[in-house]
């Protein structure tokens, strides 16, 4: 019986906690919202450029490429729904 409940603790313990993963989303949402207010994103608003793009561009399109894939990251990790499993159909 211990063998059983050694294996059973050890796949729970691989599996990602939902709540976790929810949590990071809300830091994740939090993170952007910080990094795209009008005083930082001032911060990068100079005159270098990088072959011919300039700064500012690249920093808002970085921030916003790196939320797509976090939240891209994030939602692959993210497992489905107990309670929407067997439910599509009904109504």
């Amino acid at each position: 019986m211990r063998k059983s409940s050694a294996l059973c603790a050890a796949f729970w313990a691989k599996m990602p906690d939902r709540r976790k993963i929810v949590g990071g989303m809300f830091l994740l949402t939090a993170a952007g919202l910080m990094l795209l207010v009008p005083p930082l994103v001032h911060l990068f608003n100079h005159d270098f450029t990088v072959l011919g793009v300039p700064q500012i561009v690249l920093y808002l399109f970085g921030v916003w490429l790196a939320l797509i894939v976090a939240t891209a990251v994030l939602t692959n990790r993210l497992p489905p729904d107990r309670i929407a499993e067997g439910k599509e159909g009904e109504g």
